[in-house]
């Protein structure tokens, strides 16, 4: 019985695959049929079951290859071909060898009702690769050259897509590698980024240094690349500026209050007394102790050390082929400095546990204005990216 059931699943299974392959041929997708053909006849191609695939693989095999022969012929390659064409008419060759070379390992295939083998017309495409393949690389070279020469930018990364593309199918044709790199440097958008300080504070130079290090933002794209330094050699299309409108720092403050606290606490054991002081014993006349629960109390004299800065800025868009501000976005960061320390009268253990830590500070030094600044740059730093980073300049 669990043969029969395992025969039936068998059969039912390639049953539908026949069934998905002959679907495939009759809607003119060959190709798949074929691809799904070869694999199912890759193992035990002579089996009974596989004779179908076998037909299936021989008639779209005709049928692919009787299409783009057509589709060559009326491209007019053989008469005055249209350079639009070049590479389609390229691409049938190369899957018109393909194909045979997918089907070419298989061979013989055995048709047993009709007594003879399989039929697929070989034929050696070789001379028409190689003369389409140069036809189009030559196509593709002369139009990537004239966008070069153009200086249109939209020109030249389609220059580039294609020079890409010339340089997979015909390695080492001519100077493609070097149009390769002077079409992507052509096609670029380059962005300087700079600051500019408006206020009366002095921005450090390590927190201009950090904005500015745009190898740790991760922003550049296929064709925009952000430059902190003006390179030579590069002629910048847009600017974005960081323009420090406005640095506040408040005094060095030191707040003082005093509060008390108090907690119940367990402060060892005691015997059990009753109503009359006597003590209380369990069944074996032994004392019964309880916790010896114990009310304390704790003056605090806390200080509080407070600093702080807020930064604003606005991120400023120019186009300078056009000499005109494109956009600005608001940027702005705030760092506050805190310190707590604290010293006591009383008993600690009235404290939470979290407290503690503030008896074992003492007063420390304020920051500089300048480190003040300068720890706002991490926040500053991750908003400026966050603006760049949803407003890339793209076109």
């Amino acid at each position: 019985m669990k043969k029969i059931t395992f025969l039936f699943f068998i059969s039912l299974f390639i049953s539908c695959g026949v069934k998905q392959t002959r679907t495939m041929v009759a809607s003119g997708d060959y190709d798949e049929a074929i691809y799904k053909a070869a694999d199912k006849l890759r193992s035990n191609k002579d089996a009974k079951g596989k004779q179908d695939y076998i037909y299936l693989l021989e008639e779209a095999f005709a049928k692919a290859k009787e299409r783009d022969m057509r589709e060559i012929a009326g491209w007019g390659w053989f008469r005055d071909p249209n350079p639009g064409n070049l590479e389609n008419i390229y691409n049938a060759y190369v899957r018109l060898n393909e194909r045979q070379e997918l089907v070419r390992p298989l061979l013989p295939l055995r048709l047993i009702k009709e007594n003879r083998e399989a039929q697929f017309a070989m034929e050696d495409y070789s001379e028409q690769i190689s003369n389409s393949r140069t036809a189009l690389s030559k196509y593709l070279y002369l139009n990537a050259v004239a966008a070069l020469m153009s200086g249109d930018k939209l020109k030249c990364r389609r220059a580039y897509d294609d020079l890409v593309y010339l340089n997979q199918i015909n390695p080492g044709f001519k100077d493609v590698s070097k149009l390769i790199n002077d079409a992507k440097f052509k096609g670029t958008d380059f962005v300087i980024v700079s600051t500019k300080n408006q206020t009366n504070v002095i921005v450090p130079k390590r927190l201009h240094d950090d904005l500015m290090d745009f190898s740790t933002f991760g922003l550049n794209q296929k064709w925009t690349v952000y430059h902190s330094n003006k390179q030579k050699g590069v002629n910048y299309d847009y600017g974005i500026e960081v323009n420090f409108r406005d640095i506040n720092i408040s005094p060095e403050r030191i707040n003082e209050r005093e509060f008390q606290k108090e907690k119940v606490i367990k402060d060892g054991v005691k015997k059990l007394l009753d109503a009359r002081g006597r003590e209380v014993k369990d069944s074996l006349g032994r004392p019964i102790y309880v916790d010896n629960m114990k009310t304390v109390r704790i003056a605090i004299y806390e200080s509080t050390q407070h600093k702080a800065v807020q930064v604003a800025a606005k991120v400023d868009y120019f186009d300078f082929k056009n000499n005109q501000l494109l956009q600005s976005f608001p940027l702005a960061s705030e760092f506050v400095f805190q310190h707590v320390f604290a010293r006591y009268q009383g008993d600690r253990r009235a404290c939470e546990n979290d407290y503690l830590p503030n008896f074992d500070r003492r007063q420390v030094p304020f920051p500089s204005n300048e480190q003040m600044v300068y720890d706002c740059g991490e926040d500053l730093k991750n908003k400026l990216k966050d603006i760049i980073s949803r407003n890339a300049i793209v076109r």
